[in-house]
């Protein structure tokens, strides 16, 4: 069974840095795509970031970003692991949300329970 957990939201100031981690496990795939998505009230959830994860290795590739988040935040798979980081540099008040991170299954899609990041001053 496929199990994802979101770590690492908290409250930060503008400007400031947060590192979130998403552990996976149950995926016996041999390539997968592991994506970071949020949702702020009020608003539809976004993709912010993904990446492709060679099951056998360490590797990955594809690495994709929103227009939003693009040069101030990085994924990157955690050495050797199952499991992808996100660093979020330059936060701004409008990256506030609940970050969740999702991967794409054959005729659905897992989901963590997710994370809240708020950067607030």
């Amino acid at each position: 069974q496929v199990q994802l957990v979101e770590s690492g939201g908290g409250l930060v100031q503008p400007g400031g840095s947060l590192r979130l981690s998403c552990a996976a496990s149950g995926l016996t795939y041999r390539w997968y795509r592991i994506n970071w998505y949020r949702q702020a009230p009020g608003k539809e959830r976004e993709l912010v970031a993904g990446v492709d994860i060679h099951g056998g290795g360490t590797t990955y590739r594809d690495t994709t970003y929103a227009d939003s988040v693009k040069g101030r935040f990085t994924i990157s798979r955690d050495d050797g692991k199952s499991s992808v980081n996100l660093q979020m540099n330059s936060l701004k008040p409008e990256d506030t949300a609940v970050y969740y991170c999702n991967v794409p299954l054959p005729g659905r899609l897992a989901w963590g329970p997710g994370t809240q990041v708020t950067v607030s001053s």
